[in-house]
């Protein structure tokens, strides 16, 4: 698969929806895009869109049923491009016809019209200790043998998991943004824009080599983005869903 798409103008981006029975504000949100209340020309999911979704964990998989095969019946009409996040991945056999792109093909290459763009879910560059935990945790027999855990011990790990999820914050304010920005993206990447999620800032950021966006999180105020005409001086155009819409 090649790893750059182009962008279509009226495209939704989300990133970190962080989908749970606890956070179920995406599954109206998708209900309005299959419903066609919403009409994107192209969805760009740009990873942690559940809260927890690995492919080789069943679990997961009930658990996330009814927003999986919406996004499945949706994708038959719209092009939709799902890059992994850490919270969400071995996706490949949940979505099947989904363009899906691994931590390790990110950041992907993007184009609209004479824009380059890069999108990234956010977490592709890390310390060793991370990266080492990526790939382990991805490993298909390692998930295999915590599936067997899983389920022989009443979910054990999935509701372990999930309490933890409960009390983290997904939607505080980091400070030094533009040096983390900076000592990760600096002169290795040449584009217009650099794209990506994970940290949940919803900032832009206008450094030498690219404008450098970070997505607000779906979860904490179910923000996302359109991709804007480009008569606009703004790439992306910021839009809440309400369900009041």
């Amino acid at each position: 698969m090649s790893h750059r798409i182009e962008l279509k103008e009226g495209a939704f981006i989300l990133g970190d929806a962080h989908y749970s029975h606890k956070r179920p504000e995406l599954l109206e949100f998708i209900r309005a895009i299959h419903s066609k209340k919403l009409q994107p020309t192209q969805i760009i999911f740009m990873g942690d869109i559940f809260d927890a979704l690995f492919g080789s964990v069943k679990n997961t998989l009930n658990e996330n049923e009814e927003v999986i095969s919406l996004i499945e019946e949706i994708s038959q009409d719209i092009e939709i491009v799902y890059l992994e996040g850490n919270h969400d991945f071995n996706l490949k056999k949940v979505f099947t016809n989904i363009k899906i792109f691994t931590i390790y093909n990110q950041p992907i290459e993007a184009f609209y019209d004479d824009k380059k763009i890069y999108l990234a879910h956010g977490d592709f560059q890390s310390n060793i200790s991370y990266s080492i935990y990526t790939l382990l945790v991805r490993n298909p027999y390692i998930l295999a043998s915590l599936n067997i855990i899983n389920n022989t011990f009443n979910n054990f790990i999935i509701k372990k998991l999930d309490k933890y999820l409960e009390i983290k914050d997904d939607c505080k304010e980091l400070n030094n943004l533009k040096k983390y920005v900076l000592n990760r993206l600096e002169n290795k990447y040449i584009c217009d824009y650099f794209i990506e999620g994970h940290l949940h800032q919803n900032k832009t950021i206008e450094l030498n080599d690219f404008i450098y966006i970070n997505l607000a999180a779906f979860a904490c105020n179910q923000r996302y983005f359109v991709v804007n005409s480009l008569k606009n001086k703004e790439l992306l155009k910021e839009k809440i869903f309400s369900l009041e819409k």
